[in-house]
């Protein structure tokens, strides 16, 4: 068993991500899920495990979060009016087939080729951050039909393969077809529902090698990781809520924007064993 010291380390550094984490999921609409995941990762590395499947435990362990995370941030912003339930039941079949074949896809995958996947796409989602201007436009109206059969899987597809909810995909794809900023992040909470859920069901049927697996793992959810930061984010989510319908979240959005840029590089760097 690791050093109980080092253990309480984590505790403390696993609580405080938890925090930052519900707070940007409410506030950011980013999701937080984009900081747990690599949070998880050094953590674990911290702790001594590793081996080909640590992602897999890491994307689990955020997707589970989420599936909390999400529920309470929707309802939150539900209470505000705020959530486009139109579009939320409208992309609900295509998210969810998505986040099914993320899964099979990333329970075949090595872990270092998840750490390169995630670190790619977190820097396309930093540099739309950082550089995303609020009159970009594709269309003035949400895809239908055909596109929007071809969007909403990719969405879920996407963000289980990052572990992350709806946020990071789902509010640019919305802010670009003419939704409003706050009500693009509302909904966006109720795209993480429809990610997490299935992703989650998914991973708690991967076989994780117990030599290499945090203790107290199901599947690949790490049991007290989950615990620990939803303790958290069950807490600040709702704050988050409330201060992006406060104020502009733009500036922060900025300097979340780099330090994203850093960890995705960070993350890319690893799997490419620079």
């Amino acid at each position: 068993m690791p050093d109980p010291v080092l253990l309480a380390q984590m505790f403390a550094l696993l609580l405080a991500i938890g925090a930052a984490a519900g707070v940007l999921a409410g506030l950011l609409g980013v999701g937080g899920g984009i900081v747990l995941v690599p949070a998880f990762f050094y953590a674990f590395q911290t702790l001594g495990y590793g081996g080909p499947q640590l992602m897999q435990v890491c994307l689990a362990t955020s997707l589970a979060t989420i599936v909390v995370t999400s529920a309470r941030s929707v309802m939150s912003h539900n209470r505000k009016g705020a959530v486009d339930w139109t579009i939320l039941k409208g992309w609900a079949p295509g998210i969810a087939v998505g986040a099914v074949l993320g899964v099979l896809l990333a329970a075949a995958l090595r872990s270092t080729v998840l750490q390169g996947l995630f670190g790619v796409l977190g820097l396309a989602i930093g540099f739309y951050l950082g550089l995303g201007k609020a009159h970009w436009r594709l269309a003035p109206e949400m895809p239908r039909g055909v596109r929007r059969a071809v969007y909403a899987p990719g969405v879920g597809f996407l963000s289980v393969l990052m572990g992350i909810g709806g946020g990071s995909f789902g509010v640019p794809l919305m802010t670009l077809h003419g939704v409003a900023v706050h009500r693009a992040v509302a909904t966006a909470a109720g795209f993480g529902m429809l990610i997490a859920v299935p992703g989650v069901a998914g991973f708690l049927l991967v076989a994780v090698d117990p030599a290499h697996r945090p203790p107290f793992t199901i599947g690949a959810v790490n049991l007290p990781a989950f615990a620990v930061v939803i303790a958290m984010t069950l807490l600040t989510a709702p704050l988050g809520v409330r201060i992006a319908h406060a104020m502009n979240p733009t500036p922060l959005r900025r300097v979340f924007a780099v330090f994203l840029l850093l960890v995705a590089g960070n993350m890319l760097r690893k799997a490419l064993g620079w």
